[in-house]
């Protein structure tokens, strides 16, 4: 019974099954037991096995079974004084680190990133993405990351991986100088970069950044708002043909619904109007981002211009005011020799009598008709 006890009190199998797939360090727990000579460590693939002696770290040891014995434990023999071998229980932290790769962790902006684009000027981006990390140097990831911290997952560093992220991808594409148009293909390429300008970072922290993802880069919702409508306006084309196009389903509409063609006039009307006024607006002029238009025909009026209104004039005759007159009067007028060029006429726009040979409109009458005769010569004495 009492030897029941002394063996209640040794750890003879050490091992780790982890079921959780974001812890990278577990300290095997053991209460104040004393690890037993000769025991057996068992270390699964994708694990290494670290044992601390007051502080300091002592042994690795890779994936496979390790019987706990002198010669298998070199440096915790020197820190522990077994100069000549030691077959005693000993006490040690034995910590499992898992070296497989931890996936889909998370790294985005917080804040946009402000670029000056060639083609939109400056904006504003956001970007995020996947990354997936590994423990490359268990040694350094316990003294610089876990300490004593006796089981260590993924969400107590990725904040700061994350952080480490954002700010070389920011620097990156901030010297790339692509058009936001053009990053879109240039995804491996930006995450290329990263992963060769942050690797330094991680490698100080015992980790190995394996892969970086950028999922997508993508610009604020006005601004995105603003490139469908380019879009479509490139899908629509020539405005005339989408504006019969639009008018033929409206027509077709109508004709389903009760209120029929009555209904729906107005917004017939409505929408070839500001089709005509969108065409002509835009006919040969440049584009809204540069690019010259082709030129659009120019819309015909609706109803043609009002008909030009016959002359009507007053003429003075003896002294007296006549008229109105037509030009057909006043033909006759000037073959009964009534209207000369001399003849003072009036009409509506004029401020004052004039000399009916000032007004354009009556020098067609005048074209047949010879001026007056000069005065006669006086004789000679």
């Amino acid at each position: 019974m009492i030897w029941n006890v002394i063996r209640g009190e040794l750890i003879d199998i050490i091992e780790w099954l982890d079921p959780t797939n974001d812890t990278m360090v577990w300290r095997f727990e053991r209460r104040n037991n004393e690890i037993k000579y000769g025991a057996q460590l068992t270390v699964r693939e994708g694990q290494v096995a670290v044992f601390i002696n007051e502080g300091q770290l002592a042994d690795v040891f890779p994936p496979g079974r390790h019987r706990l014995e002198t010669q298998n434990l070199p440096v915790l023999s020197t820190l522990q004084g077994w100069k000549y071998g030691f077959e005693s229980p000993f006490k040690a932290e034995v910590y499992f680190i898992s070296t497989r790769r931890f996936t889909d962790l998370k790294w985005g902006t917080k804040n946009p990133i402000m670029l000056r684009d060639p083609e939109f000027g400056p904006v504003r981006i956001r970007a995020f993405g996947t990354y997936v990390v590994r423990c490359g140097d268990p040694a350094t990831f316990i003294r610089e990351i876990v300490g004593t911290d006796g089981e260590f997952t993924t969400s107590e560093i990725t904040n700061q991986l994350r952080n480490l992220v954002v700010s070389r991808f920011s620097a990156v594409v901030g010297r790339a100088r692509v058009p936001v148009l053009d990053m879109a293909g240039n995804y491996d390429q930006f995450a290329d970069f990263v992963t060769e300008k942050i690797a330094p970072e991680f490698a100080a922290y015992g980790l190995e950044l394996t892969k970086l993802l950028i999922e997508n880069i993508s610009l604020p919702p006005a601004v995105e708002e603003a490139l469908d409508k380019r879009t479509q306006m490139g899908v629509i084309g020539d405005l005339g043909r989408y504006t019969q196009f639009q008018t033929a389903e409206a027509i077709q509409t109508a004709a389903g619904n009760p209120g029929g063609f009555a209904g729906a006039g107005v917004g017939i009307g409505m929408g070839v109007g500001m089709g005509q006024q969108i065409a002509h607006a835009m006919g040969g002029a440049a584009g809204p981002w540069g690019a010259a238009s082709a030129p659009a025909q120019s819309a015909q009026p609706a109803t043609p211009p009002p008909l030009p209104q016959p002359v009507q004039l007053f003429m003075a005759i003896n002294g007296q005011q006549a008229g109105p007159f037509g030009l057909t009067a006043l033909q006759g007028h000037v073959r009964a020799g009534r209207l000369t060029r001399d003849t003072l006429v009036w009409k509506a726009g004029l401020a004052n009598w004039t000399a009916a040979s000032t007004l354009p409109e009556l020098s067609g009458l005048f074209a047949a008709v010879p001026p007056p005769l000069p005065p006669p010569a006086s004789p000679a004495i």
